[in-house]
């Protein structure tokens, strides 16, 4: 007689239905709307491919500085936003390009590594490192992810992100994930 792990099938059934909804509210977009997003996601790929994000994100995946490599969530919750090291990744060539970028439309902006940790950003993101999430691990595949419009922890404002691949010779090395505010898309 075979058992199965209900905790297993719980847990992988959550994750399906999770991703489905994803899709279905990406999709459930009014038309113009989503048009908005797509082309914006197009602008966010050009984004991902400055040379300034691109250096940034190989010297994280090589080179990580000591704070970052003991950066953890509970450590990351706990650190204030004028925390020198916080503040300097608002303040590194790759934050200089997002903030160029930014425009009325983008609500947050922050750039990951591979291990999904952060290298650059607008202001500190809710979460050190989104790894094991689609946001992120999508983008480490190669390809764009869409979430749901939902109101940001750390912003407040209704917004949709996006994800794009940092790329270094067609490979995936990192994510940069973007907040695209509703109110300032549907104008």
């Amino acid at each position: 007689m075979r058992t199965i792990n209900v905790k297993a099938l719980a847990g992988s059934m959550l994750a399906a239905v999770l991703c489905l909804s994803q899709v279905a509210a990406a999709s459930d977009l009014d038309p113009a709307l989503q048009a908005s997003v797509t082309a914006k996601i197009k602008e966010v790929k050009a984004w991902a491919a400055d040379p300034a994000i691109v250096s940034a994100v190989k010297e994280y995946n090589t080179s990580k500085a000591p704070q970052a490599a003991s950066m953890d969530q509970a450590r990351w919750t706990n650190t204030s936003v004028i925390d020198p090291f916080v503040r300097g990744l608002t303040k590194t060539p790759a934050a200089q390009v997002l903030k160029t970028k930014r425009g009325e439309v983008v609500s947050e902006a922050f750039l990951s590594g591979a291990d999904g940790g952060k290298v650059a950003f607008l202001g500190k993101p809710t979460n050190w490192s989104h790894q094991g999430k689609p946001k992120h691990d999508l983008p480490m595949s190669g390809k764009t992810w869409q979430g749901e419009v939902e109101v940001d922890e750390s912003s407040g404002l209704q917004q949709l992100q996006v994800a794009v691949p940092v790329l270094d010779s067609g490979k995936p090395i990192g994510s940069l994930v973007v907040g695209l505010s509703i109110g300032k898309l549907a104008n």
